[in-house]
């Protein structure tokens, strides 16, 4: 697989990030909730692709200089080829643009290579809400300073 590259995208792609989204996770957000989200202020969303092909997406919301990361996800096909650790250095980027100094995001304990990369890249666990996902797991949240 090449090297992802990344671009910003916004209502139009409302119907990519849902079906993206839907290959990403069991529980996945719908057309309208995409559109809502891109529409409103402080959002910005991301797609990753290889050789034109979309690979994952990634969604983020910067208010008064804290940036959260609504959701970030990778084709199962595209899993541990690079393109999630360059999806969030492509947040990170986008929350520096927009101002942001920290960046928050939620992983579930469940999700063990989620975690890895994230914490391989300076984010720390900061709270944990208990049975947050419809499986009962916790969320852990967690956040890195960007400045």
């Amino acid at each position: 697989m090449s090297e992802p590259e990344g671009f910003e995208a916004g209502v139009e792609a409302a119907e990519l990030f849902a079906a993206l989204h839907a290959e990403c996770f069991p529980d996945p957000w719908s057309e309208a909730d995409f559109a809502r989200l891109l529409a409103s202020s402080g959002v910005k969303g991301l797609i990753a692709r290889t050789e034109d092909t979309p690979q994952g997406l990634s969604l983020i919301r910067t208010v008064a200089g804290e940036c959260e990361l609504l959701t970030i996800g990778v084709l199962p096909d595209a899993r541990r080829s690079g393109v999630g650790a360059f999806l969030l250095a492509q947040s990170e980027a986008a929350a520096r643009r927009s101002g942001a100094r920290r960046l928050f995001l939620e992983v579930s304990e469940r999700n063990t290579a989620a975690s890895a990369l994230y914490e391989s890249k300076g984010y720390r666990q900061i709270g944990l809400r208990k049975r947050y996902y419809r499986d009962g797991a916790a969320a852990r949240v967690l956040a890195r300073d960007l400045v």
